[in-house]
């Protein structure tokens, strides 16, 4: 990849060409749990939150009504923070000289003008929101621009019993965090525990849970998978404008092979399994050129998540209020090389495997120098989707709308997408792999609430 092509799909600040791109989804801004004062305590008064999306400083609060407002940093009087702004019942109130701002950006009052108010003519930018599944959802795009229309994916369809979001911060440009995650040869080593462990404690850890199906009777881990057999048969197969699936093949032997299906939506989100009944859905939001924050939503086909669980989890290696890893490059990720020497192939912890990824995209550096690279055949899916970044951004130069900013009647026709982890019968693999996703979504109940009721 020549240089210029890389400043080219990495910078996503305003007046860039990927930031104009980007401009036409909606971006993840902050976690429903970022504002529980179970969680931060002083969400409890003064529900105002500093947040950064694609190079834009913004605050995110909400009013006494529930409502939620998104409006530039900077006080458009002279300038001052908002994001240290006096939370009031109906606004945010700037301390500079008291003006004050509705959650819909409307100005309500500018005491200090006394006769000759400017709240008619003078307000801070107003960014639309709204919620689903967990997370606050900004759009960024141009001012009186239409506002695209999410896809029907599970991880929005399920109900809040069934769904559970976070986050986590990396140190690292949104498209190398990306990458890792469209990249099917990497969980073989990267991901590579040298011991298998029990079954029984797999609930909420990413491969530590059985696939699906059996070898001679016998359930697998997928640690067990990717360890043994680390050089898959990998396939993309484009399901619509934007949407790709990939078939990641493991041949076990003669008669079985293991199948793992996922997929990428552009730009930037995919959905994996994390076990038999849960998926998740992770978008990579950029916060700017050199930081990006991974939103996972988790979504339960079988029973209810035990979201306190998962939440505790996944705690153990962030701080709140920010969710910034407590790993990084200032401490080497944890690294500990009697643990690569015996325990796992990367050395940094048998616990959370976001931390490996982290590891793999923050050492690349801020920004990855593609220039630099070698790429081979297991690379496929990455080559295929820095070509249509390209392809998207000359369309968004041209006028043009780019793949995923749907019109809602677009956004209706995608759904699930289905994931799969299973060992599969080698003569019709394929065959067997739908009709276990389609069992799966066959227990859902909330899939299937409406042929419930019409049975009761």
């Amino acid at each position: 990849m020549h240089a210029e092509q890389n400043e080219l799909i990495t910078r996503i600040g305003p007046g860039t060409a990927c930031g104009a791109l980007m401009r036409h989804y909606w971006q993840p801004v902050a976690l429903l749990d970022e504002f529980d004062a179970r969680l931060v305590p002083e969400m409890a008064h003064r529900p105002v939150k500093a947040v950064r999306v694609l190079g834009q400083d913004l605050v995110l609060f909400r009013d006494a009504s529930g409502q939620w407002g998104l409006l530039d940093r900077d006080c458009p009087h002279r300038g001052a923070d908002l994001a240290y702004g006096r939370h009031e019942p109906d606004g945010l109130r700037c301390p500079f000289h008291g003006w004050k701002f509705a959650t819909d950006g409307r100005c309500l009052q500018t005491p200090a003008e006394g006769l000759a108010p400017r709240c008619a003519t003078t307000s801070p930018a107003q960014l639309p929101v709204q919620v689903h599944a967990g997370v606050v959802f900004a759009w960024l795009g141009d001012e009186g621009s239409t506002p695209s229309a999410l896809p029907k994916l599970d991880c929005f369809a399920a109900p809040a019993s069934h769904s559970f979001a976070f986050k986590g911060l990396w140190r690292c440009n949104w498209l190398q965090a990306f990458e890792v995650g469209i990249d099917p040869a990497h969980a073989s080593f990267l991901h590579r525990f040298l011991q298998d462990e029990s079954l029984d404690g797999a609930y909420g850890r990413q491969f530590r849970g059985a696939s699906v199906g059996e070898v001679e009777g016998e359930r697998w881990p997928m640690t067990r998978v990717l360890r043994e057999f680390d050089s898959p048969e990998i396939r993309h197969q484009a399901m619509a404008s934007g949407w790709t699936r990939l078939t990641t093949l493991r041949a076990i032997n003669d008669a079985l092979t293991h199948v793992r299906v996922t997929n990428a939506l552009f730009p930037y989100t995919f959905v994996i399994p994390l076990s038999e009944s849960i998926t998740i859905t992770q978008m990579h939001m950029p916060v700017d050129d050199g930081n990006t924050y991974w939103y996972s939503f988790f979504t339960s086909f079988a029973g209810p998540l035990d979201k306190e669980a998962m939440r505790q989890q996944r705690l153990q290696g962030v701080s709140l209020p920010d969710y910034v890893p407590f790993k990084g490059r200032h401490n080497q990720w944890g690294f500990d090389p009697e643990e690569q020497r015996t325990r796992t192939y990367l050395g940094m912890g048998e616990q959370d495997i976001n931390l490996h990824d982290q590891w793999a995209c923050e050492s690349m550096g801020p920004i990855q120098d593609r220039t630099r690279e070698h790429l081979g055949t297991s690379d496929k899916v990455i080559m295929a989707h820095r070509r249509q970044l390209l392809q998207a951004i000359e369309t968004v130069r041209a006028g043009g709308l780019p793949p995923m900013a749907l019109a809602p009647e677009q956004a209706s026709a995608i759904t699930g997408p289905d994931t799969i982890d299973c060992i599969a019968p080698a003569h019709r693999w394929e065959a067997f792999w739908t009709e276990a996703a389609a069992a799966k979504r066959a227990g859902a109940e909330w899939l299937n609430a409406p042929a419930t009721e019409a049975r009761r």
